[in-house]
C-alpha cells in the first residue's frame, strides 16, 4: 500500500494594520479584504503590531503590513525575529508622498522589506530608486453596483472623505461659494470632522449655500448608496494613495472628478479628462457646470467621462486584486505550501 501522505498545510501570514475594526477607516477596510481574498492560500490573521513575543508571532511564516510609517515596530521586530522570512510592505499616500522622503522609519522599512505594494500604478515613481524594483502595482477592488438612471433637473455631485487637511475639503467649500444656487448643481459632503476646524468651516457653508449639505459621517453601505446615485463623485485630495471611493464610483457606473495628483492619475489614467488643479475650486466649478450642462446628452462631458471611467472598471474588480496580491507574495521564503 502506498505510504500516507501529510496534506500540505497553509503558511501562516499576519496583517498588520494600524486600525482594526474600531477604527473603520480605509486601513481597516483593505486589511479585511485582503485577509478575505488570501485565506484559500494562508492561515491569514489580523493585528495591529507583531512583536515576536506571542506563541501566534512565533508560528507566522510570512508578514504583511499596512504602513511604512506606522508599522515601522513591527516591521522591525520580524526582520529581527523572523530574518529572511518573507516581509512585504504595503505603502500609504501619507508613505508615498510624505513619510518615505524624510522619516528614518518609514526609510528603514523600505529597506527590509522583499516586496513593496503600492495601489495604482503612478506609485512606483516615488518610491526612491534603490528600491523601487521592489514595488508591485496592486489595485484595489470593490463590488459592481448597477448603473442608475439619474434625473435631469439637477446635478448631484456627492464627496466622500473625512474632512482633514490631506482631503482638501476647503476646495469644496470654495467651490460651493462660487455656485448660485439656481444653477442646479447640489454638493453633498461625507465624512466625519477629524479636524474641529474644518467642521465649522463645513457648517459656514452649508448656512450660505442652500445648495451644499454637510451630512457627517455615515455608514459604508450609506456612502455607496449616495455614490450611485450621485451623478459625479468629488475628490478633491492633495495627498492620496489610492482612494478606495474612487474604484467605488467607477464600479457605480459614476465619474469622478478629480485634483490632479499622482494618487489619482495612478487610479483613473493620464488621459482621463476629469482632472482640476489641487486646490482650483474654479476649475472645479467649471467641470461642474459642464458636467451639469451634459445631462441627458449622449456626447455630452458627463456621459464621456463614464464612458472613461468604465474603460477603467476591469482594473478594479476583485479577481484582479488578488490575482496581483498574491504575485505580491509568491516567490518569498514563508509562502510556499509547508
Amino acid at each position: 500500500m502506498p505510504d500516507f501522505v501529510q496534506p500540505m498545510q497553509k503558511p501562516s501570514l499576519c496583517i498588520v494594520t494600524p486600525a482594526l475594526a474600531d477604527a473603520n477607516n480605509g486601513n481597516w477596510q483593505t486589511a479585511r479584504r485582503w485577509a478575505r481574498l488570501l485565506r484559500g492560500h494562508y492561515r491569514v490573521r489580523l493585528s495591529k503590531t507583531w512583536s515576536g513575543d506571542s506563541a501566534e508571532d512565533g508560528q507566522t511564516d510570512a508578514l504583511l503590513a499596512l504602513h511604512a510609517r506606522r508599522s515601522a515596530d513591527s516591521i522591525s521586530a520580524w526582520a529581527r525575529f523572523r530574518p529572511g522570512r518573507a516581509l512585504v510592505v504595503a505603502l500609504t499616500g501619507t508613505d508615498l508622498y510624505r513619510d518615505i522622503t524624510h522619516d528614518a522609519s518609514a526609510q528603514r522599512s523600505l529597506a527590509l522589506a522583499h516586496r513593496l505594494i503600492v495601489l495604482q500604478d503612478q506609485g512606483p515613481r516615488d518610491v526612491p530608486e534603490a528600491w523601487r524594483d521592489k514595488c508591485r502595482v496592486v489595485f484595489q477592488s470593490s463590488t459592481r453596483r448597477s448603473t442608475l438612471v439619474k434625473t435631469t433637473q439637477h446635478l448631484r455631485a456627492v464627496v466622500v472623505g473625512h474632512l482633514r487637511d490631506e482631503k482638501s475639503p476647503q476646495t469644496i467649500f470654495e467651490a460651493a461659494r462660487l455656485i448660485a444656487p439656481e444653477e442646479g448643481i447640489r454638493i453633498d459632503h461625507l465624512g466625519q470632522a477629524l479636524d474641529p476646524g474644518l467642521g465649522d468651516a463645513a457648517r459656514a457653508t452649508q448656512a450660505a449655500c442652500p445648495h451644499y449639505r454637510w451630512l457627517g459621517g455615515v455608514a459604508h453601505g450609506a456612502a455607496r448608496d449616495r455614490i450611485q446615485r450621485a451623478h459625479v463623485l468629488l475628490h478633491p485630495s492633495r495627498m492620496e494613495g489610492g482612494a478606495h471611493v474612487i474604484i467605488e464610483a467607477v464600479l457605480s457606473g459614476t465619474p469622478v472628478l478629480a485634483s490632479e495628483i499622482a494618487g489619482n492619475v495612478g487610479m483613473l489614467g493620464a488621459d482621463y479628462a476629469g482632472y482640476f488643479p489641487p486646490g482650483d475650486a474654479v476649475q472645479l466649478v467649471e467641470l461642474l457646470r459642464a458636467c451639469r450642462a451634459g445631462i441627458g446628452q449622449p456626447a455630452g462631458t458627463l456621459a464621456s467621462l463614464q464612458a472613461q471611467c468604465e474603460a477603467r472598471a476591469a482594473w478594479f474588480e476583485r479577481e484582479s486584486e488578488q490575482r496581483h496580491l498574491l504575485q505580491a507574495l509568491a516567490g518569498l521564503p514563508g509562502t510556499e505550501q509547508l
